[in-house]
């Protein structure tokens, strides 16, 4: 299980993911105050959470435990292929979801004097998930294709 280069490439994936969720992703400035945008809300300088995004959140949750099933699904690759597949669709899903709240936390918070914005590192990660993602997609093909040409042999 753990020899398997799939194995660590969807290991990348549940931490980079775990990451996203408990980073901030994107930060705005107004006269009101700073604002972080998180996983779960939009927090103010004290913390408080001024707008939900647990929609976003339980998106990450998911695409967080998905690879985890799919690790130990080694038995059975095709499934697991089909489950990598799922967890590609749940990345792009929540990739654009980041997006739509980070421009409606824009609109937001652009009433009055706006100051800025600033992208934080935890914004890159899905994209990098999705790579990794895709590796070991492509990675559970290669096993598949191994052990049928073996079967063939016998």
């Amino acid at each position: 299980m753990i020899q398997r280069i799939q194995t660590l490439y969807l290991l990348i994936v549940v931490i980079l993911t775990g990451l996203t969720l408990w980073l901030p992703l994107a930060g705005f400035s107004n006269e009101g105050g700073t604002y972080l945008l998180t996983a779960f809300g939009v927090r103010d300088a004290a913390g408080n959470i001024v707008q939900s995004t647990v929609y976003l959140g339980i998106l990450l949750v998911l695409t967080a435990v998905l690879p985890l099933v799919v690790i130990f699904l080694f038995k059975r690759r095709m499934l697991q292929f089909r489950l990598c597949v799922a967890e590609l669709m749940l990345l792009i899903g929540s990739i654009g979801m980041m997006g739509i709240y980070f421009f409606l936390c824009r609109r937001f918070f652009s009433g009055g004097e706006f100051y800025g914005q600033e992208l934080k590192v935890a914004l890159i990660f899905p994209v990098v998930c999705l790579v990794f993602d895709f590796l070991a997609a492509r990675a559970i093909l290669k096993d598949e294709k191994l052990v049928r040409s073996l079967d063939r042999i016998r």
